[in-house]
This record gives C-alpha cells, sequence and structure tokens, in this order.
C-alpha cells in the first residue's frame, strides 16, 4: 500500500507573491537549461573552415602518402631516408618554415627540426619519424595499393601516415590563416624504430623548449589515441664455454649452446605480469658445424616495462638468477641495455585526452584512449616532464607487417583532429 506524504502533513497554499516568483525560477531555471543545451550543441558543431580545407586535402594528401611509401626508408637505408626527407621539407620550406637538420649518428640518415612562427605564446612540439622496419627492395615488391578502403604498402602508417598528417595539418592552419601560436616545431626523425639512439638527446633538448607535444604515432585501429606507453630495454646474454669435437671427445666441451639456452629459459621467468613487465628471448646465436661443441652462443631479449623502476628490478634480478648455471666452467655474462623510457598516464595527459575527445565530437567521432606496450619518441618527451598525446597518424593496423594498412576515410578526420589541437592548444 502506497501512503502518500501530503494525507500526513497537509501543507497550506503558499501566498499569490511565492507562487508567481516560483513560476518565475521554474521559467529561469528551464531557460538556463535550455541555453546551455543550445550552447553544448554550438560546441559540438565543427571548425566549418577546417573541415572543409581537410576534405579538400584528401585527395592530395594520399597521393603524397603513395609517393613516400613506394620509397625504401628502412633505418639503415640512407639513400632511401635522404629521398623521403628531401620530400617533407620541400614541402616544409614551402609552408615558410625555418629548416634545421642534425646528423643521426651512429645511425644514417639526417633528422629535420622545421619551425613555424605564429602570433602567439604557446610552443608546440609535433613528432614523426621518416624510417620503417622494411629491408630494401619491399616496396618494388609491394608498391602502394588502395584495395576495399585501405591503404597498403610498407610503413603506410608507421609512420609514413603520421609525416603525411603533419605536413598537411600545417598546410590546413596555413590555408584559414590561423598564426595564433607561438611556434610550432614539426620533429622528423630518421631512426625510430631502432630505438631513436640517434635522435634521442635532440628529441630532449627541443621538447624542453615546448609547453606541450604530438606523437604522430599511428592512430590506433579502433580509432584510438595512446595516452600511456611501456618503455623498452634489451636483454643480453653472452656465454663463453669450451669448443670440442661433439662425436669424438663431448665431456672435453664446455657447450654455450645448451647453457645460453638454459639462461634463456630462467631469466624469462623475470617478467612480472602483475607489473606489467615482459621479458621475452627472440634472438638466439651459436653458430658452427654441428660436429662441434659450441664455445661461444648469445641470446637478445625484449623487455618492456611500464615503470622506470622496473628496469632496475629486472637488471638486478638477470644477473642474480644467470649466477645458476647449467654446464659447469662456463662464463655467463648478462646485461640491460636500456632504450626509450615509459610514457606514464598523468593528469596533464588526461587534460589533452579530454580535449581531444571534444574536437572529435564536433565532427561526430568518439576517439579510443589506450596504452601501449610498444615504445615510442613520445616517450622521451615525456621524460623531461613535457606533456605529451601520442597517436595522431591516420588510422591503420598490421603494423610492422607485410599487411600493413592504413584506413582511407580516416585522413579527413584525422587531419581535422591534429588541425584542431594545434588551435586549441594554441588558446590553452
Amino acid at each position: 500500500m502506497t501512503i502518500h506524504s501530503r494525507h500526513l502533513f497537509p501543507i497550506p497554499s503558499a501566498p499569490t507573491s511565492t507562487r508567481r516568483w516560483a513560476r518565475t525560477a521554474c521559467h529561469g531555471a528551464v531557460l538556463a537549461c535550455a541555453m546551455l543545451l543550445a550552447g553544448n550543441a554550438m560546441a559540438q558543431k565543427p571548425h566549418q573552415g577546417v573541415l572543409d580545407a581537410a576534405t579538400q586535402s584528401k585527395d592530395e594528401a594520399v597521393k603524397m602518402l603513395e609517393r613516400m611509401v613506394n620509397i625504401d626508408s628502412g633505418s639503415a637505408d640512407t639513400a632511401g631516408l635522404e629521398k623521403v626527407r628531401e620530400i617533407a621539407v620541400e614541402e616544409l620550406r614551402k609552408l615558410g618554415a625555418r629548416i634545421e637538420t642534425f646528423p643521426a649518428d651512429p645511425h644514417p640518415g639526417t633528422n629535420v627540426v622545421a619551425t613555424l612562427t605564429g602570433q602567439g605564446k604557446k610552443k608546440i612540439l609535433i613528432l614523426a619519424h621518416m624510417d620503417t622496419v622494411f629491408k630494401e627492395g619491399t616496396a618494388a615488391a609491394k608498391p602502394f595499393y588502395i584495395k576495399d578502403g585501405r591503404a597498403y604498402g610498407p610503413g603506410v602508417m608507421d609512420d609514413k601516415g603520421g609525416v603525411v598528417a603533419g605536413l598537411y595539418a600545417l598546410k590546413i592552419l596555413q590555408q584559414i590563416g590561423f598564426k595564433d601560436y607561438g611556434q610550432i616545431t614539426f620533429l622528423l626523425d630518421t631512426n625510430e624504430e631502432v630505438g631513436s639512439v640517434g635522435t634521442s638527446a635532440l628529441i630532449e633538448r627541443i621538447a624542453k623548449q615546448h609547453d606541450v607535444a604530438l606523437n604522430l604515432e599511428p592512430g590506433r585501429p579502433a580509432d584510438g589515441l595512446v595516452v600511456e606507453r611501456k618503455g623498452s630495454a634489451t636483454a643480453l646474454i653472452e656465454v663463453k664455454g669450451v669448443a670440442a669435437h661433439a662425436g669424438v671427445a663431448p665431456e672435453a666441451g664446455r657447450n654455450a649452446a645448451m647453457e645460453v639456452a638454459h639462461q634463456v629459459l630462467q631469466l624469462s621467468k623475470t617478467a612480472d605480469a602483475a607489473k606489467k613487465t615482459t621479458v621475452n628471448f627472440t634472438v638466439l646465436t651459436a653458430n658452427g658445424p654441428t660436429n662441434v661443441i659450441p664455445a661461444t652462443a648469445s641470446a637478445k631479449g625484449d623487455v618492456r616495462v611500464a615503470t622506470p623502476e622496473e628496469f632496475d628490478r629486472v637488471e638486478k634480478d638477470l644477473i642474480r638468477i644467470s649466477q645458476n648455471k647449467l654446464i659447469p666452467e662456463t662464463e655467463v655474462r648478462v646485461r640491460l641495455i636500456r632504450g626509450l623510457p615509459p610514457m606514464p598516464r598523468l593528469p596533464a595527459s588526461d587534460k589533452l585526452v579530454r580535449m581531444a575527445e571534444g574536437i572529435y565530437g564536433e565532427i561526430g567521432k568518439k576517439l579510443t584512449i589506450e596504452s601501449s606496450g610498444g615504445a615510442a619518441d613520445a616517450s622521451l618527451v615525456a621524460g623531461v616532464g613535457v606533456p605529451v598525446l601520442d597517436g595522431f597518424g591516420i588510422v591503420g593496423g598490421g603494423i610492422h607487417t607485410p599487411e600493413e594498412y592504413a584506413e582511407v576515410e580516416s585522413v579527413v578526420p584525422r587531419l581535422y583532429l591534429l588541425s584542431r589541437m594545434l588551435m586549441d592548444l594554441s588558446a590553452n
């Protein structure tokens, strides 16, 4: 049984003036809500100038992407990297950018730092890399092509798509006459796929001169940005044994291959799923004829960590556990060679996420926000304390495989997103 409160506690009628005030307040609240909803609706409308420019740029951007993809530019391909660099620099010069180049020693190629100066105060860094993981001859064997709305080719999304996105976002800003930034710097790395050893110091130095950074690594298959990345390192095992005839006198030898296999199995256990730490040995070497006990062997492992402290823990455990040997009288040396640091998720990066989500909403699109086990140049930026968000390149998948692809229909939305991010960051 329902009991209505009015039956228990009768309330006297309010005076006429009070009822009139209540009606007025109610109407005012409704009007305020309506204005708020209208304001939100207006906020969701796209910047028509940027959207039109992005739409008009699509075909030209895809042609530029084809041109770059059809040039092999593996991390060790000096000639190919030079050709890609020349294309990018030519486009940046057309935009009036000041161009500086820096050698990538000890790696081939030349890093590019292009600077555009505006009329505002904010200094924004965007980054992309010109190198790919594909060997020379890949582009000739499998050149750029489009099928079922997807563009295929070596490096089409990682990271030729990012280079193209950066170039055309800057073109769009120029086309609509936007110069409210203080400075936009476009840094093009020549050796990201091998750890940016020849570019790390440059990235860190340039990043410190900026307020915020956007990395143009590929957009994730689910149309995502990357807010968090693991750091990378290489675990190296080197074993010295004693050679001997495998059939006549095996007992006289000390089998380095068997010892390195033992070490790989036990050192793999330094991984920690609870801490998101992975240790995967991927390269084992013990050369020589089958009838000789190998005197040397080695192994390399890929190590990924979510926090810098895990590098220290893994390194100590590698050294400690490696003292347990299978083959007596072998010498075992273990090292952890640190690469890119982790990129943690921070309040500053969440603020950038909210900005990006609002911008994408202007064109009716929704972003996914993801973490990645892959390391990238964004980690170097985060390491020097500069807010950074990653994944602003063209959306794609099949990364680092012969079937790597970019979604052609993602070109316009992604150009819109990057251009508008540069605009809003200039104002905030």
